[in-house]
Order: structure tokens, then C-alpha cells, then sequence
């Protein structure tokens, strides 16, 4: 076979890649590093324990299971919140790798539409962490509209990120992996992108919105954007979607509400669509903060089937009332 140079090896792949190196797209091409058949090794994100639990035990450690923010500042929303929570070093450790997943999902829209997580919440967790120890901070999901840059871009993410001193990434191809789902009961196993298992901070921060398919987008719902093969998903989505929080799991959720798309979900695209709750739940129970989060559209846990299996396979807790949960509200 012909060897081809390292400058026509990209060509091949396109330009395009955004604030990836090329070097890291090239280790992704070695052997036993990617490809979307190969079998990981990579360990699960559950290896990484917070002082407080996700099943709602932090009681002793004098944390909360669950905090709930009021208030319109972004970047105050994410401080005094994570505050409330222990802080952001709960979970650091000095010189971490950290990545922020937001809900990056259409290149249509500005924020405002509530589409995509607000930039200036994303803005402020990247400096929170980088103020706190983290070595680096990146930033990246995977759009189901348009391209990643486009996405990146008119979201205004990009911009809040790098200012703050992060790096948008995007998500290469190459790199993903197969992952069997110990204890799936529709999906065995689903292909993923392995930086999620192997960073040391991993935060899912979701936009609370409408969705056709699941009822509701929240956290568990922004896992999506770490698979490849999505429409795999729609079909039996409610415990397909219990089936991905086994696999993929976050040390930290924290579900923006600033701005809740209330029905027309999830791209929108009519303000009047669009409620302003300014408001965050931050907690390291994806279940116990999606639970909580259905009160912001009218609903209970009960109604989304998905929570109710997801607790009763014991990924986390719906009865939130039940749990450490502590409420603030920040002056603007």
C-alpha cells in the first residue's frame, strides 16, 4: 500500500476540523485508538466519585443531593449555584481535563430561541473551572442540523468559550468507539465517543426544552450528542434512553433554564414559543435533576415513562422531595 504524506492524508479528510490539532486526528487514525468498530477498554465515568453520591445519600457529607438557582445573570447562576453544591473543586483536581457537553443542536437559531444551551451559562463554567485548577476546558457536541462549526459559531457558544479560555473541539469520526451497555435491555451496545469516558470532569449541561419524541429534552436527553447513529434511538426511545444513561454517565449535570422552548420542540424557531425561567438545577443525579426540571413545563416525573424506568433500574431518583434539595435565589 502507498504511504501518502501527512499533508495529503488531510486533504483526504477535509478541512474543517475546527480547534482539533491535527496531531490528535492523526493518534485517533492508530491502531487500537478508534474506529467505529473497535472494541474499548475504556472504563466507565462511574470510576470518578464526588463526595456526593448520585442516589441522593449526600446528606451526611452536609452537601445537597440537589440545588435549584433563581436568577438573571448567567454567570452568577453558575457561581452561586455550584457554590451552593460544595463548589466546582468538589470535583476538580489540580491540572484536570475537563469537558463541558452543552445541547449544541441546530446552526438555525440564535439562543434566545432556547434551541442550545445559553452561551454566557457555558461562558461561565468554562472560567469557573479554569479559575479552580482545570488545565484545560473543552467544549463539544455533536449537531443533528448543520455542521459542527456552524453550530459552534451561531450558537455563540464559541465565542463565550473562547473568551473565557476554552477550546471548542469537534467531534471526530474516527474516534468513536463501540461500547457493549452492561445490563441494556433494548440496546447491547451503542457507538460513543471515548473522550467522555476518559476526561477527569465530565459535565452534561443541557438547555431545558420541548421535545416531539421524549416529552421533555434534559439532561438525560443531551447524552445523545455522544453517540453516533442517533436515529437508532427513536424507536423505543423511552427506555432506549435509559439503556444510554447506563453507558454514558457525567459526573455533574447542571440543566440551564433560562430560556424553556415550551411546546414545538426541540429546534423552535418561534419566540413565542419560549418561556424566560431564569433558572439552574445542578446536581450529580441526572435523574433527580430531570425530575425536578419537569415542573418547569407543568409535568410531573410520573408522566415521562422514561424517568420512571430509569429509577426503577436504579439509575437514579425521581422522588426529589425526598432528597437534600436547596433552593436560592441570587440578586441580580
Amino acid at each position: 500500500m502507498k504511504e501518502i504524506s501527512r499533508r495529503e492524508f488531510l486533504r483526504l479528510m477535509g478541512i474543517g476540523i475546527g480547534a482539533v490539532s491535527a496531531p490528535a486526528l492523526l493518534t485517533a487514525c492508530q491502531p487500537g485508538r478508534g474506529g467505529s468498530h473497535a472494541q474499548s477498554p475504556v472504563a466507565s465515568p462511574t470510576t470518578f466519585q464526588p463526595q456526593a453520591t448520585s442516589t441522593g445519600t449526600s446528606a451526611s457529607s452536609g452537601y445537597p443531593d440537589l440545588v435549584v438557582a433563581h436568577g438573571e445573570d448567567p454567570e452568577k447562576l453558575v457561581y452561586q449555584s455550584l457554590k451552593a453544591f460544595g463548589g466546582i473543586e468538589r470535583f476538580l483536581k489540580p491540572g484536570a481535563d475537563v469537558i463541558i457537553k452543552p445541547n449544541i443542536s441546530v446552526p438555525y437559531y440564535t439562543y434566545e430561541y432556547g434551541a442550545t444551551t445559553n452561551p454566557w451559562v457555558v461562558g461561565a463554567l468554562v472560567k469557573l473551572c479554569l479559575e479552580n485548577g482545570a488545565k484545560k476546558v473543552r467544549v463539544m457536541d455533536s449537531p443533528y442540523g448543520g455542521t459542527a462549526e456552524d453550530c459552534y459559531i451561531s450558537s455563540g457558544i464559541q465565542e463565550q468559550v473562547e473568551a473565557n479560555g476554552g477550546v471548542m473541539e469537534v467531534m471526530l469520526p474516527l474516534k468513536y468507539q463501540t461500547y457493549d451497555i452492561p445490563g441494556g435491555k433494548t440496546l447491547k451496545s451503542l457507538i460513543a465517543y471515548p473522550d467522555f469516558f476518559s476526561t477527569d470532569l465530565f459535565i452534561n449541561l443541557p438547555i431545558a426544552k420541548q421535545h416531539g419524541l421524549s416529552s421533555l429534552s434534559l439532561g438525560l436527553k443531551n447524552l445523545f450528542g455522544t453517540i453516533q447513529k442517533r436515529e437508532r434511538m427513536h424507536a423505543e426511545i423511552q427506555t432506549k434512553l435509559v439503556d444510554l444513561g447506563l453507558l454514558v454517565k457525567p459526573h455533574l449535570t447542571i440543566i440551564d433554564a433560562t430560556r424553556t422552548i415550551m411546546v414545538n420542540g426541540p429546534a423552535g424557531g418561534n419566540l413565542d414559543d419560549v418561556k424566560v425561567q431564569n433558572m439552574m438545577i445542578v446536581s450529580t443525579d441526572i435523574i433527580a435533576a430531570d425530575s425536578y426540571a419537569t415542573k418547569l413545563f407543568r409535568k410531573k416525573p410520573e408522566h415521562l415513562p422514561y424517568l420512571v424506568e430509569a429509577a426503577e433500574r436504579g439509575l437514579g431518583r425521581i422522588d426529589y422531595e425526598n432528597l437534600n434539595l436547596k433552593e436560592i435565589t441570587i440578586d441580580a
